[in-house]
């Protein structure tokens, strides 16, 4: 759980690494571009970030997987896959066709906005017209048009809705490119101090919503997985190299560990009948309805999910794992203390 150690494996890294958010940008300008869909080949062997590891005729069952965890991501975002089935070879898998409908990408006919909200939209759609439309990205959107799709000028309109809420994400995936040291300080659950960790980046990934780093910790001599959201402060980046060279393979070893990970670890809750718990858990990712009305919950890090837990208040009484039942009492408990503590300063 992080703080994690998984493996960094070594390997030749001369092709340049693509950040996860250029790649799940240009998949879904891909996407959008196409009215009558892409199929999964067509898009592992043109899209930024997909293509650069695509061997023609050979073994990308792991950028498949890759392809797989981006759709269930884009998804989760509220951007509208489509799934297409060829109507001369049903049921073929790989004749499958994925398109993002722009009629459905569009936003509602009764949303409107005043002078100044525009302004704003024009002034983020230019960040992503200078900014995450890179060189590459237009490339990979010639190679898709030679592929008979249609491109359109106005592709900016329908930037995805990518966040990326943690300060720490930009110098982290700055010093991945430059391939040097981060000195930052890490808040781990159950302490009270940060402390500071020199660490050698070799991945940043994406895992139910959350950002994880992948690195080698220098002074634990060891590697590490962390979770963006417990840096503490800013994010040195150094010009120190790396003395750890990152695999082209380190993302896809970070997200298989963390999966492994929640596959691993599951907790029993009980949700009131027709509450907002009950609708929220019971949608998560691989949450299970038991016959005795609890629901099983697969989890990566128990801290987070006890924060989760604690918002619902009386909606949710946990049942296991032990450690789960604690930290979201004590959640509660300070709650309730600090509450008691404004009503005796009034």
């Amino acid at each position: 759980m992080p703080e994690s150690s998984p493996s960094i494996p070594s390997s030749d890294a001369s092709a340049a690494a693509v950040a996860v958010e250029e790649r799940l940008f240009s998949l879904v300008l891909a996407l959008v571009s196409t009215e009558i869909g892409l199929t999964k080949a067509e898009i592992l062997g043109a899209v930024q970030g997909y293509r650069q590891k695509f061997v023609p005729g050979g073994d990308n069952s792991s950028l498949e997987r890759q392809f797989e965890r981006d759709k269930d991501d884009i998804r989760e975002l509220g951007v509208p896959l489509e799934t297409l089935e060829s109507p001369t070879d049903p049921g073929n898998n790989q004749a499958l066709r994925y398109r993002i409908s722009k009629g459905d990408y569009d936003l509602p006919a009764d949303i409107s906005f005043t002078p100044e909200e525009t302004t704003l939209l024009n002034l983020a759609a230019m960040v992503w017209r200078e900014g995450s439309l890179s060189g590459e990205s237009r490339r990979a959107l010639l190679k898709l048009r030679s592929l008979g799709t249609e491109g359109s000028k106005q592709l900016i309109g329908y930037a995805p809705r990518i966040r990326t809420r943690d300060a720490a994400f930009g110098p982290l995936t700055d010093a991945l490119d430059k391939a040097v040291l981060v000195r930052f300080s890490y808040l781990k659950p159950g302490e009270l101090n940060a402390r500071e960790r020199l660490v050698a980046p070799a991945a940043v990934v994406q895992h139910q919503g959350r950002w994880y780093l992948q690195a080698f910790d220098q002074k634990a001599d060891a590697p590490r997985t962390f979770l963006l959201s417990r840096i503490v402060g800013p994010v040195v980046v150094t010009r120190t190299p790396s003395p750890q060279t990152a695999s082209a393979t380190a993302g896809d070893d970070a997200l298989a560990e963390l999966d492994e990970i929640w596959r691993t670890h599951v907790a029993h809750v009980s949700v009131r009948p027709g509450t907002d718990a009950e609708s929220r858990l019971g949608k998560r990712r691989g949450s299970i309805r038991n016959p005795n009305g609890t629901i099983a919950l697969h989890y990566t890090d128990l801290a987070v999910l006890a924060d989760d837990l604690a918002a619902f208040g009386p909606e949710v009484v946990v049942i296991s794992p032990t450690g789960l039942v604690t930290a979201v009492l004590d959640r509660l408990a300070a709650i309730i203390a600090s509450h008691s503590d404004e009503t005796d300063a009034v």
